[in-house]
C-alpha cells in the first residue's frame, strides 16, 4: 500500500478533513477539524527533547571502540576494519542527522507555543484598551 493509499484510509477512518473545504451542505467554510492546543505543543516538543538526550547518550557510546576496533582490524589485514568504520561513518552521520532534527522540533514548537502565549496576551491587552476607550469616546 502506497502512502497516500494509507493516508486516505486513515484519514477517513478517523473522519478527519485537515484543511479541506467542509462537504457540500456541511457549512464550515474550509475549517480543519483537527485542533492542537499549546499543552499538546508544549508535549510534543518535550517528547523530542527526551528523544534527544536519551539518544544523545546512546548514539555514540561505541565510536572509540569501534574506531579502535577497525583500525586493529585494518593494521591486521583484514578488509572487515574499513567497513566497519564505514558503517560507523554512517551511523554518526544519520544520529547527527536525527539529533539536529529533534532539538528543531522541540526549539520550534517551545517558541510557538511562547508566541502564542505572547500573541493572545497582546490580543486581551489590546481589546481591554479598545473597551476603555469607547468610555472616553
Amino acid at each position: 500500500m502506497s502512502f497516500d493509499e494509507e493516508w486516505r484510509t486513515e484519514r477517513s477512518r478517523a473522519g478527519m478533513r485537515l484543511n479541506q473545504a467542509a462537504p457540500a451542505g456541511g457549512g464550515g467554510g474550509g475549517a480543519s477539524d483537527y485542533k492542537v492546543t499549546s499543552k499538546d505543543l508544549k508535549a510534543i516538543g518535550n517528547e523530542a527533547q527526551e528523544l534527544f538526550h536519551a539518544f544523545e547518550t546512546d548514539a555514540f557510546h561505541a565510536g572509540a571502540q569501534t574506531g579502535t576496533a577497525s583500525n586493529q582490524l585494518n593494521e591486521d589485514g583484514f578488509a572487515t576494519g574499513r567497513g566497519m568504520w564505514r558503517a560507523w561513518d554512517k551511523w554518526r552521520s544519520q544520529s547527527e542527522t536525527l539529533l539536529s532534527a529533534c532539538a528543531h522540533i522541540h526549539n520550534h514548537l517551545e517558541d510557538t507555543v511562547v508566541t502564542h502565549v505572547n500573541h493572545e496576551e497582546e490580543l486581551k491587552t489590546n481589546f481591554s484598551m479598545s473597551k476603555i476607550l469607547q468610555h472616553f469616546s
